[in-house]
C-alpha cells in the first residue's frame, strides 16, 4: 500500500511557503555545461541593502538549514540561499567533487543574478565552500562566517584519532544515511540532546524523502574534502571571519575551530557556545542569530557611526579654523 502522507515532504512544503512568504523566489539556472543550481532569490531587490549568501551544509536541502534565522536577517540584506550541487534541486553531470569546483559553481550562480559583492555564511560542508569563494574571489567576499567547518583538518587527522569515527567510509556512512540506525547515528553526532524515541517511519520518511538522491556523489564530495589535505596547503583569507562552534561538537571537534582561528590570524575571531553540538544552530538558534547581528550588523553600524563622528569632528575644526 502506497504512503498517503509524508511528514518530510510535508515539512518541506512548509518551508517553501514560509521562504516565499518572507520575500523569496525559487529560481532554477542552467548553465549549459550539465550543471542546474537552484537557489532562492529576493521578489524585489533592494539595492540600499548589503547582499548575504547563506551555504548550507550536509543534510537536508538549504530551506531546512536556514529557516530559524530568516525573519532576523531579511530585513537588512538581500538574501540568497541556493542549493550546492547534489543537494536539493542541484546536479552537474561533470567529473568534479571539490569544494572549489562548488565555490565556482556558486559564484557564477551569483553573478547571474548581479550579486558582485557579498557576505557570506557557512554551515559545515558549506563552510568549504564559503571558505573557497573567499579565497578565489576575495574582491567579490566582503566578510564571512564560518560555523562548525572542519576548513583546517589534515588528512593525518583521521589516523591520529581527532574524530570519533574511524575511517572516511564510516563518516561517509553516517553523513549520508540510507538507514534509520545511520540516522539516528548522524543525530547523536550532531547534537548534544538529540531527540529519543523518533519511531523509525519517521526516520526512514526522512531518508526516503531527502537522503535517496546522488547518494554516491554526496559520498565522493566527503572523501575528495580529506584526500591529500595539508594545513601547509591552504590558503590564508584576509575578510573579516567569524568562527563559530559548537563546544561538544562530535564530527568537527572545536579544536578545528581554533586552529583555523590560527591559521586565518589577525582577522580572525572565534564564538564558542556552549552546550551545543556540530548543529549548534539549531540546538542555539538565539545565539547563534546574535553572534551573526553583532558580527554584519552592529559592527557595520559601528564603523558607519565612527565615519559619521570623524565627518562630524573635522567639519567642526574646518570650521573653526575658517571662521578664525
Amino acid at each position: 500500500m502506497a504512503k498517503c502522507l509524508s511528514f518530510t515532504a510535508s515539512a518541506d512544503w512548509f518551508y517553501r511557503s514560509f521562504f516565499a512568504y518572507t520575500g523569496l523566489k525559487s529560481v532554477t539556472t542552467d548553465f549549459g555545461d550539465g550543471t542546474i543550481m537552484h537557489c532562492w532569490v529576493p521578489k524585489t531587490l533592494k539595492p540600499s541593502k548589503p547582499n548575504l549568501l547563506l551555504v548550507h551544509g550536509f543534510g537536508a536541502n538549504a530551506m531546512w538549514q536556514y529557516r530559524d534565522h530568516l525573519r532576523q536577517l531579511m530585513p537588512r540584506f538581500n538574501i540568497y540561499v541556493p542549493d550546492l550541487l547534489f543537494f536539493g534541486q542541484s546536479s552537474t553531470t561533470r567529473p568534479e567533487r571539490t569544494e572549489w569546483f562548488q565555490a565556482e559553481c556558486v559564484m557564477k550562480l551569483m553573478e547571474v543574478h548581479g550579486v558582485q559583492k557579498m557576505n557570506l555564511v557557512g554551515i559545515s560542508y558549506g563552510g568549504f565552500v564559503g571558505y573557497s569563494m573567499a579565497v578565489k574571489f576575495p574582491e567579490a567576499v566582503e566578510k564571512l562566517v564560518l560555523c562548525c567547518t572542519g576548513v583546517c583538518l589534515e588528512e593525518k587527522d583521521m589516523e591520529e584519532g581527532l574524530f570519533q569515527v574511524s575511517d572516511i567510509e564510516e563518516a561517509a556512512n553516517i553523513l549520508v544515511p540510507q538507514t534509520a540506525e545511520k540516522l539516528k547515528e548522524l543525530m547523536d553526532f550532531a547534537f548534544v540532546r538529540p531527540v529519543k524515541g523518533v519511531p523509525s517511519c519517521f526516520l526512514t520518511d526522512f531518508i526516503d524523502v531527502m537522503c535517496t538522491d546522488h547518494v554516491e556523489e554526496k559520498r565522493e564530495l566527503i572523501k575528495t574534502i580529506l584526500k591529500d589535505r595539508h594545513l601547509s596547503k591552504i590558503p590564508k583569507i584576509t575578510q573579516p571571519t567569524l568562527i563559530i562552534w559548537g563546544e561538544q561538537d562530535k564530527i568537527f571537534p572545536v579544536e578545528l575551530g581554533h586552529r583555523m582561528q590560527r591559521h586565518i590570524g589577525e582577522n580572525a575571531r572565534i564564538e564558542v557556545i556552549k552546550n551545543a553540538g556540530h548543529a549548534v544552530n539549531f540546538e542555539k538558534p538565539k545565539e547563534f542569530a546574535k553572534h551573526l547581528k553583532t558580527f554584519f550588523i552592529d559592527s557595520s553600524d559601528s564603523s558607519a557611526s565612527n565615519s559619521y563622528s570623524y565627518s562630524l569632528i573635522n567639519f567642526y575644526k574646518h570650521r573653526r579654523f575658517w571662521s578664525s
